[in-house]
């Protein structure tokens, strides 16, 4: 039978709060060795609460992990709009990848698990992961500043996107320090900033010319 003390603690969640103390506490563990460190029993326990409570609120694991990622997506979307927003001489594609790298550096353990898990690839077409990846996603296509012509935007989204994600995935491992091009993470990122808008930039021109030359 359990305790008295322990009944109340596990009552004393209400009406989600128990599902959002997890999530939030699923994510500071993940900041510490991503999402290899979330364990149920042991957030149960931390949280001074029985062992199947979580299983009221997540099926399992993967469907924690599943919410945990999406609340870190929503986290790095709230931090690239206020990038983006900030009075700056820097293009948007410039701040959004800037603070994407930082986001990327300081955080590693959530980045991991948002990027280096398979947690996204099994997210279900419509879900709530998906649904937040989409809108960081979205945000990438808005900070390229361009008028929507085909899917270029998207496609250059996606350059952009995998180029920052292989900067922060080989300084996590130690394997760039920015000595070979003699050149700093943050301006190895502006070059690619400069590249992607310019080459956007031909892509558009090329596609309106042959669309006037075929009218």
């Amino acid at each position: 039978m359990r305790s008295q003390a322990a009944r109340k603690s596990e009552n004393s969640y209400h009406h989600g709060d128990l599902r959002d103390a997890l999530i939030k506490a699923a994510l500071r563990e993940a900041e510490q060795g991503g999402a290899e460190a979330i364990s149920i029993k042991a957030l149960a326990k931390q949280l001074g609460v029985s062992q199947p409570a979580p299983y009221r609120h997540f099926a399992d694991r993967d469907a924690l992990l599943a919410a945990v990622t999406a609340e870190a997506f929503r986290e790095l979307s709230a931090i690239l709009r206020e990038a983006m927003a900030k009075p700056s001489k820097q293009s948007k594609l410039s701040r959004l990848a800037q603070a994407t790298l930082e986001f990327g550096l300081r955080r590693n353990g959530i980045y991991r698990l948002m990027f280096a898990s398979r947690t996204v690839s099994c997210a279900a077409k419509g879900s709530e992961l998906q649904q937040a990846t989409h809108e960081t996603f979205g945000l990438v296509i808005e900070a390229l500043e361009a008028p929507a012509v085909g899917f270029l935007r998207e496609r250059q989204a996606l350059k952009i996107w995998a180029a920052l994600h292989g900067v922060v995935m080989l300084a996590e491992q130690g394997l760039f320090t920015g000595e070979a091009a003699h050149a700093t993470r943050e301006e190895l990122v502006e070059d690619f900033v400069k590249e992607t808008k310019a080459a956007l930039a031909v892509a558009i021109k090329d596609a309106r010319r042959r669309k006037k030359a075929g009218a």
